[in-house]
């Protein structure tokens, strides 16, 4: 009785966790912490989408089950959605499925298409779920890079020809979590042809779809001709909209990928409540300036973490995409590591920031900055780690 659950077992320590308890202890002895670790948009809905979950909780028949799937109206809000952002068709009944956010949806598919032993090629570093999902699903992860240039493809390669059984399912996250790099849609169509080749299922998390910078949209998978026939997408509301806590994110493109995730979901739940789903139609098909806001307010915080963050002695790339900045760590700092950097910045800077070791072991030697609090309180977090980083015998410049 006392031995460890298998699937336990198979999952390694949250390092995350540790940096994240540490946060939550500093502030309950009174800390004042930036919290610039968690991905957590800190801004409100749109108020007509609020005003719809009011309205359509105050129904009566509003309480029951729901469905796992989405009710229609927003199946088919999304297929629209990708008819005018990408100018992709999609059939709101087989090619849509409504998921908990794209982190459950992804989770779901992995229990819906993986058997114990299938080789699964994933990007390192990469958002958690993109490996935990099917690791939980007993599958084996085989890692690709992150960085979308020739020595990606050349890997991709290398995982075909000498991985056994072949890999079966590859997923992609651009714009990327954590590393924020972005790719165009020629990538995807080499990709798309390399998976037909291969017989490789493509599962693109592309959650931070409007989350673009410099006016250069990202692209859609799907945009490519045949995508359909070996990829899905998911994307999400959590960061478009300020509704993260509202679960809200779907699944769209290839029918039969569509149509076994939909059925593991009618196992497992029966969909979000009604108010939100319907809500979540008012956002999708209303008035959409809140997604330019949002987009113009998060460049203008990376540009202020980027410009206060180098003049406090430590040089960050500005991000093309995402609300993340991937950021080396100061070189003289460096021998460090990633986990113990956070530590050390959460215990002298109070500015709480994600170890990149926690995205995958070619994550070390980063951290990962959310742009998640207000430009005051970036510049803050700047002052305080100039401070640390001068303590620590890090030259920065004058303020």
């Amino acid at each position: 009785m006392d031995e460890e659950f298998y699937r336990m077992k198979r999952l390694p320590p949250y390092v995350i966790a540790e940096v994240n308890g540490m946060r939550a202890a500093a502030r309950q002895a009174g800390r004042d912490i930036i919290d610039l670790g968690m991905g957590n948009p800190d801004l409100p809905p749109p108020q007509h989408v609020i005003d719809k979950l009011c309205e359509v909780a105050l129904k009566p028949d509003a309480h029951g089950y729901s469905a796992s799937k989405g009710i229609p109206g927003i199946r088919k809000a999304q297929a629209n959605y990708y008819a005018r952002r990408f100018g992709v068709e999609l059939d709101p009944e087989t090619e849509v499925v409504m998921t908990m956010g794209s982190k459950e949806g992804l989770a779901s598919l992995a229990t819906a298409i993986t058997a114990p032993g299938d080789v699964v090629l994933a990007p390192n570093p990469s958002y958690p779920i993109h490996t935990f999902g099917f690791i939980i699903a007993g599958a084996t992860i085989r890692s690709v890079p992150t960085t979308p240039d020739e020595h990606y493809f050349e890997s991709l390669e290398r995982a075909m020809a000498f991985t056994v059984p072949r890999p079966s399912i590859l997923i992609v996250n651009y714009p990327s979590n954590p590393t924020a790099e972005t790719v165009d849609l020629a990538f995807y169509q080499r990709l798309v042809a390399w998976a037909k080749e291969n017989k490789v299922w493509i599962l693109s998390d592309l959650a931070y779809s409007e989350l673009y910078y410099d006016g250069n949209p990202t692209p859609s998978i799907l945009q490519v001709a045949g995508a359909k026939d070996v990829a899905v997408e998911f994307t999400s509301m959590s960061k478009t909209f300020s509704m993260a806590g509202w679960r809200v994110g779907f699944a769209v493109g290839n029918p039969r990928l569509i149509a076994a995730l939909t059925r593991v979901k009618s196992y497992l739940d029966y969909g979000a409540f009604t108010p939100i789903q319907a809500a979540a139609c008012a956002a999708l098909n209303g008035p959409q300036d809140i997604v330019e806001m949002n987009r113009t307010l998060y460049q203008k915080r990376r540009d202020v973490l980027v410009e206060s963050f180098g003049r406090a002695g430590w040089d960050i790339p500005s991000p093309n995409a995402s609300m993340f900045a991937w950021a080396p760590l100061p070189p003289a700092l460096k021998d460090m590591g990633s986990l113990e950097f956070s530590k050390q910045l959460l215990t002298h800077a109070e500015v709480a920031v994600a170890p990149g070791v926690g995205y995958g072991e070619d994550g070390e030697g980063y951290v990962r900055i959310a742009l998640v609090e207000n430009e005051q309180r970036l510049r803050q977090a700047a002052r305080n780690v100039r401070r640390y980083l001068q303590k620590m015998g890090v030259n920065a410049s004058a303020p």
